[in-house]
This record gives structure tokens, C-alpha cells and sequence, in this order.
């Protein structure tokens, strides 16, 4: 599709939905904002991005629309299956050494991911003192989250896929079907907290001993990839582990150093406990410290 719009007329927009709705898209990739842009100006019978911009500033509910554009819902349960074996094999025997360990999914979407995850730590015997902290800056996709609700239809690939990720039994253990949908079991949501958290704007809310942020830095920049990295890095205690998805990693950035590849083709990570390291908490300026 041919291009619709310059550049500098996609920044102005950016610029203007973080001053009018404090939504930070301007560090997000051209090619990824550029396909979601042509789809909503289809989507809202707009001619052009003026016309676009126009109509969201004046009419929350039309942001709302494009923010589900912009935000990409797209997940599923167990995805790539042998990074949820991995974590059985190498993450979370380190997890049960801890008495409450404490997991952030970043970029959480509608929720079947920190649901995988939750599954895994259950069946591992630690889920019970365990928090899942899982995020993302889309309301909707939180509320969905939340609800534990999902198509019926979906389930015969998630099954799958949980089988293939090491599942002990099966998938439909844990939850019941209401008419076309399957509700997951409140023991499971329990132990998740939903909330609102953006990668682009935040900072560093809580120590945690897992990080998974999967197929959400693609569709960053480098600038906000390091972002991002740098908050993980602080987030993480000593020698915790980060995940990422299967086309990202930390190479090519100033984390390189500071995340040591797991075994395996997954994306695992354990951070490096070097003797003196750099802190790139929050969007500040980075400085040297001493760690112990």
C-alpha cells in the first residue's frame, strides 16, 4: 500500500495524542505505525491524517478506537511452546527458592499469557506464593484480562500448544465452558494483578525475579527498545531472568553486557551480576554505580 501521509505529519500526530491523552506512541516503529495508520484512516473514512488527527482529539471514544489499532491485541496461550518448557527447565526451579517470587508480564494484552504463565507456576507447586504483575496501557484489553473469558473456539489450539509446552494434564483442567466461552478458573486470576503501565512514560514499580515482555519490543524503536531494556534491567533483582520473543533480543544494545543468553534457541536471559554496572533507571541520564 502506497504511503498516505509524510512523516512529519505521522510525528505531529503522535505528538498530539501524548499532549491530549498522554498516550506516548512517538517512539514506536515507522513500518508498524504506518501499516496501523492506513487501516485506521480506512477504519474511520478518513482522507487523510489531518482529518484523523482532527477527529480523535475532539472525540475520546474515536481515540479509543484508534488506541486498539495502535496498540496491537494480538496473543494467544503458550505461545511458542518450547519457551514455557524452558521455563519449567531452567526458570522456575531458581523461582522456588524464593518465598514469594514475583513475576511481570510487560505488555500483558488481553491476559493469556500471565494465564500460561500461571498455569506453568501452578503446576510447578509454587504458583500459591507467587504474584503476577501483568501490564499493558490498552484499558480494553485489561478489562478482557481481568474477565478470564475467552472463545470456546480458541481452545483446541491452546490445548494443543499447552501439551506441547510440558502441560501435566490438560488445559481444560482449568476452566469451564459458559455457552460459547471458557471461563479460567478465579485461583488462577488471583494471583495476577491487571494494571496500567507504559513502557514508553513509566518507571520501575516493583523487584520482581521473571520478566517476560514477548513480541512487544518488534514494535518499538531503538530508542525505546533501550527504554524498555533499561527498566527490566532495574526491575530485575540479582541474577533474575528476563524473556523475550522469538525475533527480539538484547544484543545490539547497551544491555548487551548485562543479559546472559540462557542455553537453547529461546529467548532467555539472565542478568549479569558484574561488580560495577551502569544504572539506566527510567528515562534518566545513565551514571555509574558500585553494586555488591
Amino acid at each position: 500500500m502506497s504511503q498516505r501521509y509524510t512523516d512529519a505529519q505521522l510525528h505531529a500526530l503522535m505528538e498530539a495524542l501524548y499532549q491530549r491523552y498522554s498516550y506516548d506512541f512517538r517512539d514506536y516503529s515507522l513500518p508498524s505505525q504506518r501499516r496501523r495508520l492506513n487501516h485506521a484512516l480506512d477504519r474511520f473514512h478518513c482522507a487523510d491524517l489531518a482529518a484523523l488527527q482532527q477527529l480523535v482529539l475532539a472525540d475520546a471514544a474515536a481515540f479509543g478506537g484508534l488506541l486498539q489499532i495502535l496498540t496491537v491485541p494480538v496473543t494467544q496461550m503458550f505461545r511458542d511452546p518450547a519457551f514455557f518448557l524452558a521455563l519449567r527447565d531452567h526458570v522456575v526451579p531458581v523461582l522456588k527458592t524464593y518465598p514469594s517470587p514475583t513475576i511481570w508480564v510487560a505488555g500483558c494484552c488481553t491476559g493469556e499469557e500471565a494465564l500460561s504463565l500461571a498455569i506453568v507456576l501452578h503446576e510447578e507447586g509454587v504458583l500459591e506464593r507467587s504474584t503476577i504483575y501483568a501490564t499493558d496501557i490498552n484499558p480494553q484489553a485489561l478489562a478482557t484480562a481481568a474477565r478470564g473469558v475467552y472463545p470456546l473456539h480458541r481452545m483446541a489450539d491452546y490445548s494443543d500448544s499447552y501439551l506441547a509446552a510440558g502441560g501435566l494434564g490438560q488445559l481444560a483442567d482449568y476452566y469451564t465452558v459458559e455457552h460459547a466461552t471458557a471461563r479460567f478458573q478465579q485461583r488462577l486470576l488471583d494471583r495476577i494483578n491487571f494494571a496500567d503501565h507504559s513502557l514508553s512514560t513509566d518507571s520501575v514499580f516493583i523487584e520482581t525475579q521473571l520478566i517476560c515482555c514477548r513480541n512487544v519490543l518488534i514494535y518499538f524503536n531503538k530508542t525505546l527498545q533501550e527504554r524498555a531494556l533499561g527498566l527490566f534491567h532495574d526491575s530485575l533483582c540479582h541474577r533474575g531472568f528476563l524473556g523475550l520473543g522469538s525475533k527480539e533480543s538484547t544484543h545490539f544494545t547497551r544491555f548487551a553486557a548485562d543479559f546472559e543468553p540462557l542455553p537453547g534457541p529461546e529467548k532467555l536471559y539472565r542478568k549479569r551480576a558484574p561488580s560495577h554496572a551502569a544504572s539506566h533507571y527510567a528515562g534518566r541520564q545513565s551514571h555509574a554505580r558500585n553494586e555488591t
